[in-house]
């Protein structure tokens, strides 16, 4: 694969926030998680290369995407809409009652790399039970998505890794979703 290949896979990857819920049938959803604790739900969605969460407390409603999914993505609700090349921070308040920061890195590894990354992060995630989907793109090579979960009094702490063999691609995340009372 030649380097723009490569770069172009990366900059079709975009963080979305959302101060509404969206509906499953927009998205090859694989896998999917709801929690409801202290007064809050949180749900989350796992896709090839890409996953969704939405967390609602009282009458707020907090979702965050990322996607490399160019078609269908619903612009009624958008309140942020940032790449996800490089490194990057994100502040997002929900209202006056949630409030969400996420931060995102990505990296284009060698092929000898990205293996060894490949097999340490699914091994992560079997051993800590998180939504994980397993497939090969469209060059045979594996990919993985996977998005682990901690929940707390008043917030949702996740952390989600998404690992595409063409480009040696890892894209992180990692997510708070917190309300204030």
């Amino acid at each position: 694969m030649n380097p723009s290949s490569k770069s172009s896979c990366l900059q079709s990857y975009r963080l979305l926030m959302y101060n509404r819920a969206l509906h499953p049938e927009l998205f090859k959803v694989v896998g999917r998680r709801t929690v409801n604790h202290q007064g809050y739900e949180f749900e989350s969605w796992i896709m090839p290369g890409g996953h969704l969460m939405r967390f609602q407390h009282d009458k707020g409603c907090a979702t965050e995407v990322i996607t490399a999914q160019e078609d269908g993505i619903p612009d009624r609700g958008i309140l942020a809409a940032l790449p996800c090349a490089g490194e990057r921070e994100h502040e997002q308040p929900f209202g006056e009652k949630i409030k969400s920061f996420v931060t995102v890195q990505t990296e284009t590894l060698p092929d000898t790399l990205y293996s060894a990354t490949y097999l340490e992060l699914t091994a992560f995630g079997k051993e800590s039970g998180a939504l994980l989907h397993l497939w090969r793109d469209e060059d045979g090579g594996k990919c993985a998505s996977i998005l682990d979960i901690q929940r707390y009094r008043r917030e949702v702490h996740a952390q989600a890794y998404h690992l595409i063999a063409t480009g040696g691609i890892v894209l992180r995340s990692q997510s708070i979703f917190e309300h204030t009372a």
